[in-house]
């Protein structure tokens, strides 16, 4: 099987899964060059256990589905700048991303190319931002919190980039869904 054509395979199974779940992502913008991505979703929260959630329990709501070795791999994240999103499953290893600025209960940017695009060269810069949600008087909410995943990526490739835009946004409202329900389980029977 020809790189291009495992490419390609691999794409159509992301496909697959990215419709299996709902959309709650937007394509903000794309082109030949690149694209960007973004999720949002609101959680009944404070900022600090969203961003615990986010950091520390990453193996228990990323996807095992979007990993390189499913259920046998372990992922983590070292949120401190040079650190690494990383999976690893013995003596099998990937760094997903590499942290590169963390403002813990606000803000975590990463860089690299996601799942298959790291393979085709491309690079990308990927947010989790938190915030605290604004309530009708116009006054903060501190036990809520929105999450917005913003994700750019773009690079050289002899495809055209931005016509993987809509896969890897339905696999990236997937990842959201994943936390949003990991933090919603942690608030009923047997939450920690």
């Amino acid at each position: 099987m020809s790189i291009p054509t495992r490419l390609r395979a691999s794409l159509a199974c992301i496909a697959l899964a990215a419709f299996a779940a709902p959309a709650t992502a937007a394509v903000k913008d794309q082109s030949a060059a690149g694209f960007t991505l973004e999720n949002e979703a609101v959680v009944a929260v404070d900022a600090a256990t969203a961003w615990d959630a986010l950091v520390d329990d990453i193996d228990r709501w990323w996807p095992k589905d979007h990993t390189w070795w499913g259920a046998e791999s372990k992922l983590s994240i070292d949120a401190r700048a040079g650190g690494c999103f990383c999976e690893i499953d013995g003596i099998r290893q990937a760094q997903h991303l590499q942290v590169v600025f963390t403002d813990p209960g606000k803000l975590l940017r990463m860089t690299g190319g996601l799942g298959p695009l790291q393979g085709m060269g491309l690079h990308g810069v990927l947010e989790f931002r938190l915030e605290p949600v604004q309530g009708p008087d116009g006054d903060e909410r501190r036990d809520m919190t929105r999450i917005v995943m913003h994700y750019r990526a773009g690079g050289y490739a002899p495809d055209h980039i931005g016509a993987f835009a809509a896969v890897v946004d339905g696999v990236q409202a997937t990842q959201l869904k994943g936390l949003v329900d990991h933090i919603g389980s942690m608030r009923g029977p047997g939450a920690r």
